[in-house]
This record gives structure tokens, C-alpha cells and sequence, in this order.
């Protein structure tokens, strides 16, 4: 793993490299002064993504930490699209269609790019499935309504004011019962105490109640310390456990893969009802094909994020036998959430942030 990190690192300082070298071409006519000024800052804004990092548990201000947060995160996908655009000039220089302007529309059209990305961020799609489960009726007047989200990674990105639009959005849906696959904290509980966060947790409404697992960020941010926030939040945590609602509805919790002595998935399901509806939280979706052999009606994960953005998704389609949406497999119905949030840059760019609410009828 730390091969793989410094492997990250090295590429991200040589692609920051390339695009110093094009631009300096590019401004070559431009004052001393100017270029002086434009250098201190393209490099202030490079390596703001470790300062972002590093300051992860330190004590600021809310919008310095929040605004440093997005530059630093952010400067990746600037990163990412700057060099795919130049090397789209730089492959038409070598069949020789140079452009004079090569630096300056790869630029706009990054910007552009970003632009939008943030805009689709910033506007959640709702998903509603409809689903059939041969189990005994858990309701015979209407079906359950269950809303499920992921990857909500609250911190220095997801600030306060992000999370009481989501509570509202969700609260909207007047769910019977609300789901988190996992990842609510980002990379540390510091900024939640800071922000009081708990406070807006405390206005999600669900008579069933609310129910989440671990994601490999809550173990990032410390387990102990993510356990210790969320025990002062409305919602309950399962870490290999089994919980049935008064409705008969099994709610089988997975801890995340991060825990290596987690149980099986076979040794977690040993006692439940099979003849009663069994919902699955399992934050990383790893071996589907074991869950009909489980018994398991419906399972909800996240992790994917479907990469947040071209062309990470298509390494994340290719890396996950189910990298996002709903797919069923056998008996079992299998949902892959994209994440209601996201982890680091805030840009949506060929991938979605939603919310999902299931329509759950028995018979």
C-alpha cells in the first residue's frame, strides 16, 4: 500500500511538472512579475492537496479549512484534465498540426469541465426502486419505504451546511426506515465536533429507526473515535450484528473489510428467518455472487463512488464485477451506490451523486 501511494504521488508531481513546463511555454512573452506571481501560485495550489491532508485532524477555521479542503482536493481533477488536454495538443503537434493556443484552450475547457462537475455535485439524482420480495408480508396496506445512502464522508468537503440539506432531502422522502452504507465520516471526527454535526444527524425522522455499517473511512478516522460520534448521533451502528425490526425485517450488518477478523457473510447469516425479508449493509461490494447463497433479499453497498469522475469510472467498472446501480442476482437484488457525497474533489464529471429510495412490497 505505500508502494501504491508514493507510486500516486510521483505521477500527480509529474503531471504538475508537465503542465508548469507548457505553461511557462505558453507565457514565455509575459512580464517577469507575471510569471513570477502565476509560478508562486500554480505551485501554491499543487501542493495544497498535502497541506489539505496533513492538517486532517488539526483544529481551523471552518471556511479556511473548508476552502483549502476543495483547492486541495480539487487540484487533482485540474490536474487530471490539464495533462489529458495537452497531451491531446502534443500528439497533433507530433503529426504536425501545431496549435498556438494549445495552453490556453486546454484551460478553458478544464475549467469548463470543472465547472460543470461541480454543478452535477451539487444537485443529488433521487433513484426509486421498485422491488418484489417472495417473503411473508411486512405490511399489508402499503410497501416499506427505504431510503439508503453512502458515502456521505462528512469533514472538511461535507461541511454542516451540506449535511442539513441532505437530512432535508431525505427527510423529504418520509422514509419508514433510512439506511448508511458506510463511510459518513471522511477522514477524521475533528471537523464534526468542530461543526457540531451531530446536531443536524439528530433531525433524520424514520419510525423504523436508522441503521448504518462501518466504511474504510470510519476506520481511517479512527473506529474508536468514529463509534464514540456516531453513539451521540440517533443512529445505530452495526458491526457484525443482526438486528430484527418489529415489522419481522432482518437487518444484517456488515463490518467494513478493513476489520480482517470481520465475520463471514455465511457465519452472519447463520440464524436468520429465511422466510422473513433480509436486508444486507455491506459497505464494499466484494463477492456478490455469495449473497442469494445467503439468503439475503436485498443488498445495499457503496465504496465505488463509481469513480466520481471520466475516466476513473471506467477503471472502477472494470475493477468491480458491480461498480454502481441495480442488478439482480438470482433471488437476491443488488443496489451499488454511487454515494449521496463524495471523498475529496467536489466535481461529478460522467457520474451521478444520489440518493436511493426502495419500494419494497412482500408477498
Amino acid at each position: 500500500m505505500p508502494t501504491f501511494f508514493v507510486v500516486l504521488i510521483s505521477i500527480y508531481l509529474a503531471g504538475n511538472l508537465y503542465i508548469f513546463r507548457r505553461g511557462a511555454q505558453a507565457l514565455v512573452a509575459q512580464p517577469f512579475g507575471v510569471k513570477v506571481l502565476l509560478a508562486i501560485l500554480f505551485w501554491c495550489g499543487a501542493l495544497s492537496f498535502f497541506g489539505s491532508f496533513l492538517a486532517r485532524n488539526v483544529k481551523l477555521p471552518v471556511v479556511l479549512a473548508h476552502t483549502s479542503h476543495e483547492i486541495g482536493t480539487g487540484w487533482l481533477v485540474f490536474t487530471l484534465y490539464m495533462v489529458l488536454f495537452l497531451m491531446v495538443f502534443d500528439i497533433f503537434r507530433l503529426f504536425n498540426f501545431p496549435c498556438k493556443y494549445g495552453f490556453y484552450i486546454s484551460f478553458f475547457l478544464t475549467l469548463s469541465l470543472l465547472s460543470y462537475g461541480y454543478y452535477n455535485y451539487q444537485h443529488p439524482k433521487t433513484e426509486v426502486i421498485n422491488m418484489v420480495i417472495n417473503k411473508q408480508p411486512v405490511n399489508n396496506e402499503q410497501p416499506l419505504r427505504v431510503v439508503s445512502v453512502s458515502d456521505i464522508h462528512l469533514g472538511y468537503g461535507t461541511d454542516k451546511e451540506e449535511l442539513k440539506r441532505y437530512v432535508g432531502m431525505i427527510n423529504e422522502q418520509k422514509p419508514d426506515l433510512i439506511l448508511i452504507g458506510g463511510d459518513l465520516i471522511d477522514n477524521s471526527v475533528v471537523p464534526l465536533y468542530e461543526e457540531k454535526m451531530m446536531e443536524e444527524l439528530a433531525e433524520l425522522k424514520a419510525p423504523l429507526g436508522i441503521y448504518m455499517v462501518p466504511g474504510n473511512h470510519e476506520y481511517i478516522s479512527g473506529i474508536r473515535k468514529s463509534v464514540q460520534f456516531i453513539k451521540e448521533t440517533p443512529i445505530r451502528l452495526l458491526q457484525d450484528e443482526v438486528v430484527t425490526l418489529p415489522n419481522g425485517v432482518q437487518i444484517v450488518g456488515r463490518d467494513d473489510r478493513s476489520n480482517k477478523s470481520r465475520l463471514s457473510l455465511q457465519e452472519l447469516t447463520k440464524n436468520i428467518d429465511p422466510t422473513k425479508p433480509v436486508i444486507l449493509l455491506d459497505h464494499q461490494p466484494y463477492n456478490l455472487s455469495e449473497t442469494e447463497n445467503a439468503g439475503v433479499d436485498l443488498q445495499f453497498s457503496g465504496h465505488t463512488h463509481r469513480g466520481q469522475i471520466w475516466p476513473i469510472s471506467l477503471i472502477t467498472d472494470h475493477i468491480f464485477e458491480q461498480s454502481h446501480g441495480y442488478r439482480q442476482w438470482g433471488n437476491s437484488h443488488i443496489y451499488v451506490s454511487s454515494g449521496l457525497s463524495l471523498w475529496g474533489p467536489p466535481f461529478r464529471i460522467g457520474t451521478d451523486s444520489e440518493l436511493v429510495v426502495f419500494e419494497i412490497t412482500c408477498k
